[in-house]
């Protein structure tokens, strides 16, 4: 075999690669051999079929077997005596006719374009200098808390007197049938279903017409689908819904006391303040921690120049991409997106990109010096937390992350990042800083050099989620506290450092070219 490098220019470097077609018939025959004995071929005695009759048979597809195996091989080969430290799938272009080199009648040639890791050094952790917020929850605030959750624990009973209708805030049980130009439609019917009035939870104009109905009453809802409904045939529709009241419950506020507390698996009132205590301290550390890494990771980004690999930022901007694409044609573009053109666009976003690819190599290359690395057990227990939330399927679940190589590369990204943030906060100079709640659950503004961020007052909840996604913090809705936590359908700022790991990119199967010179 010969690897002669062809060129090196940044991060790409271009060998070519050639086997000839001696080597390759050598390594026909030994596979030849080693499953002539295995072959039970009509006329021959099992094992006894001769090499020049197999290789009369089969020696096409046995070919074709030895040029992939030996393509792989010669591929690992280059990036192993040259110190490669790949970053993305090496491109595999044949440069031989390979229906004559499986013929025997020419020799392997190709060339493999290899994209690598850039060499830098990362910065000095102990020289970084971060500001942990810090808050901690007041009396006033659990008290609201109990308050609240004494709300929610409310039980209804039923209403006294036959005649007694229905208010706002009650709970009802009913049947319903839907139907839409006189057709019952599917999902439109529902027995014994409960529903508080004023809650929401059906469509707008629905609980409003059945204020003032009792028990035993029946009733034709009159209402729109909205436009935006999530059923694309039910959406902007207009619908009848034949509805049967049969029974009116209003409610009973449950008292904060030790029965409250009781009924929850408390012990008694103390225990319960106690328990919303921790629950509000853990909310506000997890917004402590979430701002601290974003100062850390706004630092690491300002810290650090070299060059990035092309094709990893083309992946990371193209799964952004296709997130804000999908957006647009839902019409759920974020306010400060909807004005601007494509190329705005684009421009905004590719910043972001490359933002999270240096991050994530940032990131990779501090774990890699000082050996951080991803335990078996660490990795088994996120696939279990994982599994859980499939409840009666998660060992099903369990056993199918388990199975699958992507999967476990995905999850094991996180952990490796959220194990080197913790080694840099070790190491770096950080001091505690008292913040009001308000500063602590303040959104935080873009990073330097990614657009004008909007004023903070008065900003609406969807602005303000906009914002998060574009301020390129790879970890912004996994950090996020719950109520900020990102929905099902996922905004364009996803939660990842799938770069932050080089072993996945490592040893990966090269690409092959779809053309050769052949076609």
């Amino acid at each position: 075999m010969q690897i002669t490098q062809i060129s090196g220019e940044g991060l790409s470097r271009v060998y070519g690669v050639r086997v000839g077609a001696a080597e390759l018939g050598e390594k026909l025959d030994a596979k030849i051999a080693e499953i002539a004995p295995r072959l039970n071929l009509r006329g021959f005695r099992p094992g006894k079929v001769p090499p020049a009759h197999v290789k009369r048979i089969y020696g096409k597809a046995l070919m074709g077997e030895v040029v992939e195996q030996t393509l792989d091989e010669t591929s690992k080969q280059v990036v192993t005596e040259n110190n490669l430290r790949v970053a993305a799938t090496p491109d595999l272009t044949p440069q031989s006719n390979m229906d004559e080199v499986i013929a025997g009648k020419e020799d392997l040639a190709y060339e493999l374009n290899i994209e690598v890791m850039p060499d830098f050094d990362p910065i000095d952790v102990s020289s970084l200098e971060l500001s942990r917020p810090v808050y901690s929850p007041s009396e006033a605030e659990v008290d609201e808390a109990l308050a609240e959750l004494a709300r929610q624990s409310r039980v209804y009973e039923p209403r006294a007197g036959k005649a007694a209708t229905a208010e706002d805030g009650d709970q009802l049980t009913i049947d319903f049938v839907g139907r839409i130009d006189g057709v019952a439609f599917e999902g439109g019917t529902a027995e014994d279903a409960q529903l508080v009035l004023g809650s929401g939870q059906f469509i707008p104009g629905f609980e409003e017409q059945l204020v003032g109905a009792k028990a035993g009453d029946e009733t034709t809802v009159k209402v729109d689908f909205p436009a935006d409904y999530g059923v694309e045939r039910l959406a902007g529709k207009a619908a009848e819904f034949e509805v049967k009241v049969k029974e009116v419950k209003a409610p009973v506020e449950s008292p904060p006391d030790d029965a409250l507390a009781e009924r929850l698996g408390m012990g008694d009132l103390e225990a319960l303040k106690n328990a919303l205590r921790v629950n509000l301290e853990s909310e506000y550390a997890g917004k402590t921690r979430y701002k601290l890494k974003r100062q850390l990771l706004d630092k690491l980004d300002l810290a650090h120049d070299f060059p990035l690999p092309p094709r990893m930022v083309d992946a990371e901007f193209g799964q952004i991409w296709s997130q804000v694409e999908a957006e647009k044609q839902r019409g759920d573009l974020a306010p400060e997106d909807a004005g601007k053109s494509d190329e705005e666009l684009r421009a905004e976003y590719l910043r972001i990109a490359e933002r999270r690819v240096r991050l994530g190599l940032v990131l990779a290359e501090i774990g890699r010096r000082n050996f951080v690395a991803v335990t078996d057990a660490e990795l088994e227990q996120a696939m279990r937390q994982e599994a859980m939330r499939y409840g009666a399927q998660a060992q099903q679940m369990f056993d199918l992350l388990r199975g699958n190589e992507n999967a476990k590369a995905q999850m094991r990204a996180p952990i490796f990042e959220e194990k080197v943030v913790d080694l840099i906060l070790e190491k770096a100079k950080v001091t505690e800083k008292a913040v009001s709640k308000e500063e602590l659950m303040a959104d935080e503004e873009l990073p330097e050099g990614y657009g004008e961020p909007k004023p903070e007052a008065a900003r609406p909840a969807k602005a303000a989620k906009g914002q998060a996604k574009k301020s390129g913090d790879e970890t912004a809705e996994a950090s996020a506290e719950p109520s900020e936590q990102a929905p099902a359908r996922k905004k364009a700022a996803k939660s990842a450092q799938a770069a932050a790991e080089p072993p996945a990119a490592e040893g990966a199967k090269p690409r092959r070219s779809a053309k050769s010179k052949s076609e």
